[in-house]
């Protein structure tokens, strides 16, 4: 058994109940989408929080024990993404990254963005040409060590 084993579960599991994620989210009292990335095995979950996905998704207590592991993170199947949502992302980094990082040097001097002190809100944005996604990302700044 490995962590992938146990996503994959939990997907099968979700889909077989109609589940949402902000449904899930809501049982596990975090945002949804820490507890997306989570239960997709890319964040740890503490006992209690394990213990509420496992009972949520029918998991054994071994497969509940992955769920506390530190995953490995960043592990698409490939170093382009072919999936076609998940590409644009890359897109985006590829076309705006360069941006990013000088408007951020601009504002904050030389660092980065955290990615592990990090919150993310994604909402449906109505819109009368079509609705939009809307993704607010917020990561805490850090500084180089001197």
């Amino acid at each position: 058994m490995s962590r992938l084993d146990v996503t994959e579960k939990i997907i099968a599991a979700k889909v077989s109940k109609g589940l949402k994620w902000s449904d899930v989210a809501d049982q596990v009292g975090l945002s949804k989408e820490w507890v997306t990335a989570a239960c997709l095995g890319q964040m740890t979950l503490g006992a209690e929080q394990a213990a509420v996905v496992a009972d949520l998704f029918g998991l054994t207590d071994e497969e509940k024990k992955w769920l506390m592991v530190v995953p490995y993170k960043g592990s698409l199947p490939t170093s382009v993404p072919a999936d076609p949502l998940i590409y644009r992302f890359y897109e985006l980094v590829s076309v705006y990254g360069t941006t990013f990082k000088e408007l951020i040097h601009e504002e904050f001097g030389d660092g980065i963005m955290s990615a592990i002190d990090f919150r993310m809100d994604l909402q449906r944005e109505p819109h009368p040409a079509g609705d939009r996604v809307s993704i607010t990302m917020s990561g805490k700044f850090l500084q180089p060590a001197l």
